[in-house]
């Protein structure tokens, strides 16, 4: 793995999901955390410690979008609390904070209805994919948790 992955998390392995709709950055993001090596991206649910939601803060007509796909995923069973472990942390990435005009993270907290996922922790964090800006922070919040 790379070496900012190292650096949070050492050598212990953990399992995390990454969604978001189409252009939001998934692959942007990834390709930075992990500094270029080859990183599997098909999705999995079960045992998974987080999800990260990336959302292009730059597209408000696709954010009920957004919202309707992070509710269905977070309400999953094997992601939840009532899996027998604490469920899946989750951190949304509002990307593309460098572009003008773009939502801020309250707004787009509000847009996803974040208030109302019950009984998971949830951090929404502003992110640059295309400059690394956020990620840092996002994944250490992610670390703090496992």
């Amino acid at each position: 793995m790379g070496i900012l992955w190292s650096r949070l998390f050492g050598k212990e392995e953990m399992k995390l999901v990454i969604l978001g709709l189409d252009n939001a950055g998934k692959s942007t993001i990834l390709y930075k955390i992990t500094m270029g090596e080859v990183v599997s991206t098909a999705p999995t649910v079960g045992a998974n410690q987080a999800l990260i939601m990336v959302v292009d803060s730059t597209d408000r007509a696709r954010l009920d979008l957004a919202r309707e796909e992070l509710h269905r995923v977070a309400s999953d069973p094997e992601l939840s609390s009532q899996a027998g472990s604490d469920g899946a942390c989750l951190l949304i990435f509002a990307n593309k904070q460098d572009v003008k005009g773009c939502m801020n993270p309250a707004q787009v907290s509000e847009g996803l209805a974040l208030t109302e996922l019950k009984d998971r922790q949830w951090q929404i964090v502003a992110c640059s994919a295309l400059t690394g800006k956020g990620l840092m922070e996002g994944m250490d919040w992610i670390a703090h948790r496992k």
